[in-house]
């Protein structure tokens, strides 16, 4: 029966047993009477070395090539692992041309790799950022399932801009070159497939918000769309979001949540993939462990944003971005409002509401609402919330002043007619989780085939 790696090298029981083992080749090296050869199989950064004696014609083997490998596990005299498989057969199950293999046994960029994105999973980087994706993955739902959250699956086609900033992927079945056009010269979607306009959605949350107000607490995880013609690190058109939504529930409650949250995945990210964590540590960004044991063991310092504002503006900095009260935070406020004021991760609340979107309550002083960005060092905001508006007048004269369609809302408005209690939720886009927990740069190298200006590829 085949054996992973990873459980060959956690099993001391498997020495002088016989496995097969299948992967693929990372290098071969040849001796007179033997060669080495490393193979890996994903379940783990290490590779295993098997000793082929020349009888099992490894010279035929390259790297890249995938291999089955029966033989028999003993321990190793070498420092850098602790078993190694002594070869009785070895079988070429995908043959790999050395001269046009574009992974070579050196360091490659991570702008060459993304041009390789169908290979390059094989290497160490890559291989280890699927691993953490996975393990924050799982980490995730098993923390609202075990806090009675219902799992929901959200439309991915949408007639409703939640965010209402327009940055929208147009969804049509209609011919471009020949549209038939309205009274008023506009395109006639009363053709199109839906009848209507239709969008890729940009967020699960409106949705979530109705479940909510029926399971009480939910959360959605699936893919969402920016048509932002941003080239920044730190943006993709295609991501996933995590959302929850708890009916009964307050801004404070949220940022209970959030907090909670990412203590337990990071804290889960720690003790399952350490290995990874190590490598990233070592070779992409130093201390990043130690980063993520400080949120996992650090409280999580609460400020207003009027709070925020006037720490910032005493501190003394001179920033890129003059800071004054109603101007949204950028990056350079946020990480030194956790790098070097307070150390720790902070959770700032009650934003202006001019700059925040229109689902969010209101406060009673007017000019503040109801929202929260949880900000971590290093990257700034990780997580975005808020306490919805639950009151119907309150909402609709929100939505006028945002010029908003309440027709494309009337279910959403609704909500605040039937029934309607106090909710509240956050947003957590999980490239950047993932991107915050290797300390990777580029969010491109974070998803697996990254959708971005100008690229679509794979």
């Amino acid at each position: 029966m085949r054996k992973k790696i990873k459980e060959i090298r956690s099993n001391e029981q498997l020495v002088g047993e016989a496995v097969t083992l299948k992967g693929w080749v990372r290098t071969v090296r040849h001796q007179k009477a033997f060669s080495f050869i490393e193979v890996n199989d994903g379940s783990t950064l290490s590779n295993m070395q098997v000793i082929a004696d020349l009888s099992l014609r490894p010279q035929e083997i390259t790297t890249g090539a995938s291999i089955a490998v029966a033989g028999v596990v003993s321990k190793s005299p070498g420092a850098k692992q602790s078993v190694e498989i002594q070869a009785k057969e070895i079988e070429v199950i995908g043959a790999c041309d050395p001269e046009t293999y574009p992974l070579q046994k050196k360091r490659h960029s991570f702008e060459f790799l993304r041009t390789q994105a169908h290979l390059r999973p094989r290497t160490n980087t890559l291989g280890a950022i699927a691993r953490v994706r996975n393990t924050l993955a799982f980490a995730s739902h098993e923390f609202f399932q075990t806090r009675g959250f219902l799992h929901l699956h959200t439309p991915i086609i949408t007639l409703s801009d939640c965010e209402g900033a327009g940055q929208l992927f147009q969804v049509s079945t209609l011919d471009p070159a020949n549209r038939a056009s309205d009274k008023r010269g506009l395109v006639d979607y009363s053709e199109d497939f839906f009848g209507k306009e239709a969008y890729l959605t940009v967020s699960g949350q409106l949705n979530a918000e109705s479940y909510a107000c029926a399971l009480s607490d939910v959360y959605t995880f699936g893919p969402t769309f920016r048509a932002e013609n941003s080239h920044t690190s730190r943006h993709l058109a295609e991501f996933w979001m995590i959302e929850p939504e708890m009916a009964f529930a307050d801004i404070f409650d949220d940022m209970d949540l959030a907090e909670s949250y990412l203590k337990t995945i990071f804290e889960s990210v720690l003790k399952s993939c350490s290995e990874d964590l190590e490598l990233f540590d070592r070779f992409v960004c130093k201390g990043v462990i130690e980063r993520l044991q400080a949120i996992v063991e650090k409280p999580f310092l609460r400020l207003t944003y009027t709070e925020a504002v006037e720490q910032l503006q005493k501190s003394g900095k001179i920033f890129e971005f003059p800071l004054a009260w109603g101007c949204d935070l950028q990056s350079e406020h946020e990480r030194y409002l956790t790098e070097e004021l307070h150390n720790q991760p902070v959770i700032v609340y009650d934003y202006p509401a001019k700059i925040k979107s229109f689902y969010m309550r209101a406060n009673d002083d007017g000019k503040t609402v109801a929202a929260m960005d949880v900000l971590v060092p290093g990257v700034g905001e990780i997580i975005g919330g808020s306490q919805r508006e639950e009151r119907l007048d309150i909402l609709e004269a929100k939505m006028d002043a945002w010029d908003l369609d309440k027709q494309h809302y009337w279910w959403y408005l609704e909500l605040r007619k039937f029934g309607s209690v106090p909710h509240a939720g956050f947003g957590a886009g999980f490239e950047r989780l993932v991107q915050f927990v290797t300390g990777m740069e580029n969010i491109r190298d974070i998803s697996a085939f990254p959708r971005y200006p100008g690229h679509a590829d794979f």
